[in-house]
């Protein structure tokens, strides 16, 4: 397995990394290992010390990393500088709160002191993608090592930079030797780590198919695991909404990265009354997002990350037309070198196409017509998956009521584009998989809940 970084701009080689073979792989697992049992026994207050350094490091640094990001999967660069302003946000966030997140909580019983704790499992496996190649490990690994673990990663293998740049920065950020360490790893090696008892967690950002495999092997070794999947996240557009916010808040939601992250908003479900302005209005805001040069400050759209994804999502593209989906705009691969894709709008989407029913993982916007709120709702739902939707009503509390009471998702934002927040936990439910990250559950997530009870 080769660790290539092909600029998808140009479809230009531009770095090549070798794999590890299994006796470097066992050395750096006995070093997160010995890591770790150092690392556990530090107060949480010295644990959080180097994640000052770290968050000034990603600051420090973000223009070099976003020109990384850029070249290896083709983020425009202004979006990947904010992906690593992000990431120091993260450090920011766990500095000041994770020693409240990790306090243990007292109960009165019959014994003179009873509480739980929560304490550290040891090395956690992470499993990640290129869509946000240092913001997904990012979120992974500064909670998990702050709450005492050591954190391995295995990268997607097309952000071999990213992945070794990550692995610097904890470095020299003042973090001891082994406690996180890159993987040039293939799939078989990261099954043998989750078999291995030193291994006591896994965290997989991916497909739905990488997540049953990864819940399989987990579930075998009686492993903890967190699984962020795939979304088809859906857009409700009721008929008091403000179409203008709407479509605004719709094409940010789709176009952002390429329309390449699993919380893309999908499925923009307009209610017929304002389908036609909605359609309107969204044709002329995508002319605002067109393919450019992705080093450029003022590009918002860049390449698809490589152009197998492109062809795949062209495939569907072309399978929703032949059922019956109207193009309205985009559609096809430009004549160029890159996996390029324009900015693709499909109308008419109805159940049975591939919009309705698979994700769609680059620019293309699909609308479904529905007659009112309760279809709205319905339609949303008729969904394998349930990560994230959002819903835009003038009536705030009708959409408060239809986001916590009504959608089956585990991110639910009205009059807003679903985003990660490192104040608010983040995962999703049915085939977008399960556990959470960020906020205090996320800290917690890869813990032991001690009970210790002293009489």
């Amino acid at each position: 397995m080769s660790f290539s970084a092909v600029n998808p701009a140009t479809g230009q080689t531009v770095s090549t990394h070798d794999p590890l073979d299994d006796a470097a792989l066992e050395a750096a697992l006995a070093a997160a290992d010995e890591a770790h049992r150092i690392w556990r026994i530090r107060t949480v207050e010295e644990r959080t010390e180097p994640l000052r350094a770290l968050g000034g490091l990603l600051r420090e640094r973000k223009a070099g990393l976003a020109a990384r990001m850029t070249t290896e999967m083709g983020k425009p660069i202004t979006q990947a500088i904010g992906e690593a302003e992000k990431c120091a946000w993260v450090c920011d966030y766990y500095a000041d709160h994770a020693a409240e997140h990790l306090a243990s909580v007292e109960v009165k019983t019959d014994a003179s002191t009873s509480y739980w704790a929560y304490r550290p499992l040891g090395v956690i496996l992470g499993i990640m993608p290129w869509n946000f190649p240092f913001w997904q490990v990012i979120r992974f690994a500064v909670p998990s090592i702050t709450a005492g673990n050591a954190a391995m990663l295995k990268h997607a293998p097309s952000v071999p930079g990213c992945a070794q740049d990550l692995e610097d920065l904890f470095r020299d950020a003042g973090y001891p030797d082994g406690l996180f360490t890159n993987l040039f790893i293939d799939v078989d090696q990261a099954g043998d780590l989750i078999d291995d008892p030193r291994v006591r967690g896994v965290s997989l950002t991916g497909s739905v198919g990488a997540g049953k495999a990864v819940a399989k092997r987990a579930g075998a070794a009686l492993k903890n695991c967190v699984l962020e999947l795939g979304g088809s996240d859906p857009s409700l557009v009721l008929a008091d909404a403000d179409v203008d916010l709407a479509v605004q808040a719709c094409a940010l939601g789709r176009f952002n990265n390429t329309g390449q992250s699993c919380i893309a908003a999908k499925r923009f479900i307009v209610v017929d009354e304002v389908r036609d302005a909605f359609q309107s209005k969204l044709l002329s805001e995508m002319q605002k997002w067109q393919p450019g040069d992705p080093t450029h400050p003022d590009t918002t759209m860049g390449p698809m990350a490589r152009q197998d994804l492109r062809d795949t999502l062209h495939d569907q593209v072309q399978r929703s037309v032949d059922a019956g989906a109207t193009l309205v705009t985009g559609g096809t691969v430009p004549d160029r070198p890159g996996a390029w894709y324009p900015p693709t709008l499909l109308a008419d989407v109805t159940s049975g196409m591939p919009p309705y029913s698979e994700e769609l993982f680059g620019p293309v916007a699909s609308i479904l017509p529905v007659a009112d709120e309760e279809e709205a709702i319905r339609v949303a739902n008729d969904t394998s998956f349930g990560l994230g939707a959002s819903v835009y009503t003038r009536d705030e509390k009708r959409g408060e009521r239809i986001a916590a009471q009504h959608l089956d998702a585990g991110n639910c934002f009205v009059n807003g584009i679903v985003k990660s927040d490192p104040r608010l936990p983040f995962g999703g439910t049915k085939e977008s998989g399960f556990g959470r990250e960020l906020s205090p559950l996320g800290i917690r997530e890869f813990t032991n809940r001690k009970t210790v009870w002293v009489k």
